[in-house]
């Protein structure tokens, strides 16, 4: 898996490079030469991850300005008995903590309290950062997206479980009993770090 991730990433930057490329080049020479690199990292991503070609060049929006990384934010939300709140994700029908994509317009701790909100229906007050994680130095599967990962710490303020579009189950769990993970938005280790990190508020954040 390592060297999987290792050959994704590789492709990612080809890709980053080559759309920033587009943007600046004025040259014929110098577009067809990114534009052929764009199909080469497709392909390698292809061949790494198992999705069609299609499929990966659909993950990406025309680009014109320089590109960065994708932000996914998830809230760290513990109850009074040192349960965590996972949330069980229609896509793969794992858990994972509550979050997603940043928004424009919102900040870090306001879409960490809005995804909790549209996600399990319960009120959470944003407290601190815990980490900031390049997603591609840790254990995750093989992604087109080059993501920093911000683990938000919440407090649990009330509200009750309602029912989403997109998320099959939500509920608390102690830590040695987690359910099946969505590997691809959170890993155990991570779970575990980010209560040690709650534990000790004398830490620092943890950054990648």
């Amino acid at each position: 898996m390592q060297k999987g991730n290792e050959l994704i990433t590789l492709a990612q930057r080809i890709r980053a490079m080559s759309q920033t490329g587009l943007v600046y080049s004025h040259n014929e020479y110098e577009i067809e030469r990114c534009r052929e690199l764009i199909e080469i990292s497709s392909r390698i991503t292809a061949l790494v991850s198992g999705v069609e070609e299609k499929e990966i060049e659909a993950c990406y929006l025309p680009v014109k300005e320089y590109v960065t990384p994708k932000v996914d934010v998830r809230a760290v939300v513990f109850n009074a008995r040192d349960e965590i709140l996972l949330v069980r994700e229609k896509m793969d029908g794992c858990w994972a903590l509550p979050g997603g994509w940043a928004d424009v317009g919102f900040s870090p701790k306001e879409v960490a309290v809005k995804e909790t909100r549209e996600e399990s229906g319960l009120e959470v007050r944003a407290e601190r950062l815990l980490a900031v994680m390049d997603k591609r130095c840790h254990a995750h599967p093989a992604t087109p997206f080059y993501i920093y990962k911000f683990f938000i710490l919440c407090e649990l303020l009330g509200g009750s479980f309602t029912e989403t579009f997109d998320i099959l189950d939500k509920g608390f769990f102690a830590l040695d009993r987690l359910p099946p993970l969505s590997l691809d938005r959170v890993l155990p280790e991570q779970i575990r770090r980010m209560d040690e990190l709650r534990r000790h508020p004398e830490m620092p954040v943890y950054l990648d």
